[in-house]
Formats: structure tokens, C-alpha cells, sequence
């Protein structure tokens, strides 16, 4: 009998040691997993910071400063420039990406440029775009397009809701399923249907103070509005983000790491470009669906 009880006594005491190993394997399991591959390592970035005439964003300086230290960490090469006379097909060729960090208004200062952009975007080239990129280049159709969108209006800087709708896609991963946070709500004209959204706005966590305009906005959408998206255009990658506006989101961990997530996105998606596949002769030509 005694026997007996000692063997049960030892089973319980496995049993729990066992249980408590489970335990801590589960909580420790999201800290040690391997990390997504990093796709930017040995790429060639460029940080395109140029703002026509018009409202420029304050966070500009502090989204390069981040974009700089994240080549050191993901030992990416970085060209910052607001210089649009570096659009050149020669100059674009060594580019694997671009990021647009609150770019605004007409960034381009002549249509030869605007047809490098376009010819590198064909040949298979990539863009990130954080922001007021949506209210750039407004008069162009083809840009718009690639964008995703253009900016028309925002609701008042506010605490928001951001509802993360594409759990499986890689930009997302680790990601709040409702992300709360400081930010402006981008309403948008001419929505690309072309685009694949990853999260939106839930506008019910807006304050009512500017509802009827909203309202007037965003009727289509009743209550859930694109604020990120990504999709394959032309021949090229793009992802965007319509959240940014505060110089303190490039200094906030979930935030950067929101943006790297994206530009490792594209960075996986492209890959030596094919001036080949870039067909367009003018920065206005029509676009040949395929």
C-alpha cells in the first residue's frame, strides 16, 4: 500500500513539473521564434523627400533619422535626397526600392522625371509610402493609381482605431488586431480598385465633432475605411500607409516596425529590374493591363 501511494505521489509530482515546462515553453515560444527573413539585407534604398508647393509635414527629418538607423540594423544602403533631377532611368537602375516619407503635392519638376519614375516602377521596381504620399502628384493619373488613391481631407488629429483586416499577409505579422493610436484619418478620392486593404480606420472610434463631413466622405464604406494597403502595379510592388502624421510615430516601436514590415514586404518582392517589361514612351501614356 505504501508503495502504491509513493508511485501515485511521484506521478503527480511529474505531471506538474511537466505541465509547468508546457507552461513556459508557450509563454517563451512568440520571444524565440525566428524572426522573418530580412529581404532589405544588401538592397538600395532611396528616400525620396521632396514636397511641392504647399503644407509640409514636420516629420519628415525624424522619418529619415528612423529610415537611417534601420540601414544600420538591416544593413540595408540608404540614398536620401529631395533632388528631383536624381530620377534618371541611369540613376534608377542600381534602386531596388523607394521609400516617399510625407511626400506632398507635385515632387517632380519636369515629365522626363516622371517617366524615369514610371519606366523604373515597370521594370519591376518597388515603393513605400508613409503618409501625405497620397496627396502627391494629384494632377497625375498614373501616380494616383500606383498610390492607391488621392488625399482630399481629414478629420481632426485624434485618438483612432485601426483594425487590422489581413492577419495572414507578412507586412502584418505581430501587428495589433485593433491598433489604438494618435493619427489623422485620410479620406480619399479616386480609391484605385486595384488595391488590397490591410487595415482601416474604424470610424466609429472617431469623435463626432466633424461626423457629417465623414459622413459625406466615407458613405460607400459605412464604417471600416482603407488606411493600409498594398498592391501590384504596372509591372512594380507598392505598399502604403496612410498613418504618420506625428513626428513622436518615428520614435514609437510599433509604429517602425509597421513601416520595416512593409519595406521588407517589397523588398521581397522585387528583384533585378527589366528595363524590357518598361514600356511606356511618356509619363502619360495609357496603362496596358495585362
Amino acid at each position: 500500500m505504501l508503495n502504491s501511494v509513493t508511485n501515485i505521489e511521484l506521478l503527480k509530482y511529474l505531471f506538474s513539473v511537466l505541465f509547468v515546462a508546457l507552461l513556459i515553453g508557450a509563454s517563451t515560444a512568440d520571444t524565440f521564434a525566428k524572426p522573418p527573413k530580412n529581404h532589405l539585407k544588401n538592397k538600395n534604398v532611396l528616400v525620396y523627400t521632396k514636397n511641392g508647393e504647399g503644407f509640409v509635414h514636420d516629420n519628415i527629418p525624424f522619418a529619415v533619422a528612423s529610415l537611417e538607423k534601420m540601414a544600420v540594423e538591416y544593413k540595408f544602403n540608404i540614398t536620401v535626397t529631395d533632388n528631383p533631377n536624381y530620377f534618371t532611368e541611369e540613376n534608377l537602375k542600381s534602386i531596388d526600392l523607394m521609400v516617399f516619407p510625407s511626400t506632398n503635392n507635385e515632387v517632380f519638376t519636369n515629365d522626363a522625371q516622371r517617366l524615369a519614375f514610371r519606366r523604373y516602377i515597370q521594370s519591376g521596381g518597388g515603393i513605400v509610402g508613409l503618409h501625405s504620399v497620397v496627396g502627391t502628384e494629384r494632377n497625375w493619373e498614373w501616380f494616383k493609381m500606383l498610390i492607391g488613391g488621392r488625399f482630399v481631407w481629414h478629420p481632426k488629429y485624434q485618438k483612432l482605431a485601426i483594425n487590422k483586416l489581413d492577419g495572414s499577409h507578412v507586412s502584418m505579422e505581430g501587428m495589433p488586431g485593433i491598433w489604438e493610436k494618435e493619427d489623422e484619418c485620410y479620406l480619399m478620392k479616386e480609391l484605385y480598385p486595384g488595391i488590397k486593404v490591410l487595415m482601416a480606420h474604424d470610424l466609429t472610434s472617431l469623435n463626432n465633432e466633424q461626423n457629417e463631413k465623414v459622413k459625406e466622405l466615407t458613405a460607400s464604406f459605412h464604417r471600416y475605411y482603407p488606411a493600409v494597403w498594398h498592391q501590384d502595379f504596372d509591372g512594380g510592388v507598392a505598399w502604403i500607409t496612410a498613418l504618420g502624421h506625428n513626428k513622436k510615430d518615428y520614435e514609437d516601436p510599433t509604429y517602425l516596425k509597421h513601416v520595416y514590415q512593409g519595406m521588407n514586404y517589397v523588398a521581397s518582392r522585387v528583384s533585378k529590374k527589366d528595363y524590357s517589361k518598361a514600356y511606356a514612351k511618356a509619363w502619360n501614356s495609357p496603362v496596358q493591363f495585362k
